[in-house]
């Protein structure tokens, strides 16, 4: 697809997401979507997907056509993980893309969800504020996004700094219905949600808000921080991506967009005190883990984020949030992106 964004400069995008279930009404639409645009439409399966799975616009890889791939990262990550979703975005890079969106098979789409903003845009910013509760920004009604430090739920709003040209080369989209949010706000507060404003905020350095993979593009600068640990919970592979993948956008002066929702989601079917009890390393670690990635000094420059990702994931698997089978694969990831 060649998409004109805000801007007016043009590139090729391609969506992602991974799935176990058999085509779905989102998967239908993302496909007829992708097919109008000429956009190439990534779905990655695993062990449990069906055998049978067959959908016209779309690229359906189950466990053993990966296997099959020239990528040493198909080979060593674990089955039966988000993480394999590693697989469709290096598909994606090796077709040529200038931008990835990513999403889940429970996010209904907007027309706006494939439009990138530019990878530099004129936003309110933020920066040194500390843990930022950036859905409030969005709405007056208690809110916090999944991986948020829950001491950090209801502390007071930074005021928005004046919109000013910031590069942000990755983009979180919101989502309505049923936002991206914990199990602890599952279990005690109301849903569907909507959020009332339609607005762009951008944190730079020493402003931390988690983000997802739900409903978030990448532009080509950043692809390598798509990266997805596999060797931690389900729950926190996204979250925990999000952190590295802040704190190496602040030694390369990027920000992190957050935008307007463009997805609707119905959420699949889970187990809510599951998700709670996967949840609990991030309740527990995830302030930590913002502290340990703050203290490090990374080099700066898009040529140094693989030893960058590299220091970062080390100082995860020293602390145990990550088990050390995470380092071989990190760097299968990063050869095979070196190879493309």
């Amino acid at each position: 697809m060649t998409t004109t964004n805000e801007a007016g400069s043009a590139g090729k995008g391609a969506v992602v997401l991974t799935s176990i279930a058999a085509p779905n009404a989102v998967m239908r639409k993302i496909a007829a979507d992708c097919t109008r645009l000429d956009m190439p439409f990534f779905v990655i399966g695993d062990t449990k997907s069906p055998a049978d799975f067959s959908l016209d616009g779309c690229r359906f890889l189950g466990y053993e056509a990966q296997l099959d791939l020239p990528y040493a990262t198909a080979r060593l990550c674990p089955t039966r993980h988000y993480a394999r979703k590693n697989i469709g975005y290096l598909l994606a890079i090796e077709g040529g893309a200038d931008f990835i969106v990513e999403t889940d098979d429970d996010n209904m789409p907007s027309d706006d969800f494939y439009r990138p903003l530019p990878a530099t845009a004129s936003v309110a910013t933020l920066a040194g504020t500390g843990w930022v509760n950036v859905y409030r920004y969005y709405t007056d009604q208690l809110i916090w996004p999944r991986g948020l430090p829950l001491d950090a739920v209801q502390q007071p709003l930074p005021d928005l700094g004046p919109e000013r040209q910031v590069p942000v080369p990755i983009q979180q989209g919101l989502a309505d219905d049923n936002p991206d949010v914990d199990a602890i706000y599952r279990l005690t507060l109301p849903l569907p949600f909507s959020f009332e404003r339609r607005l762009r905020v951008a944190l730079g350095a020493g402003a931390w808000c988690p983000y997802n993979s739900q409903n978030t593009i990448y532009h080509r600068q950043a692809f390598p921080l798509l990266y997805l640990p596999a060797y931690c919970s389900f729950r926190m592979t996204d979250i925990w991506r999000s952190f590295v993948a802040q704190r190496i956008a602040w030694a390369n002066g990027w920000s992190i967009l957050f935008r307007e929702a463009t997805v609707r989601q119905d959420r699949n079917d889970h187990s809510l005190m599951k998700d709670f009890a996967d949840e609990i390393s991030g309740y527990l670690g995830n302030r930590r883990i913002g502290e340990i990635l703050d203290a490090l000094d990374l080099p700066a420059g898009e040529a140094n984020i693989p030893a960058a990702m590299r220091l970062c994931y080390a100082a995860l698997a020293e602390g145990g949030f990550v088990g050390k089978e995470e380092l071989p694969l990190l760097d299968a990831w990063l050869a095979d992106l070196a190879s493309r």
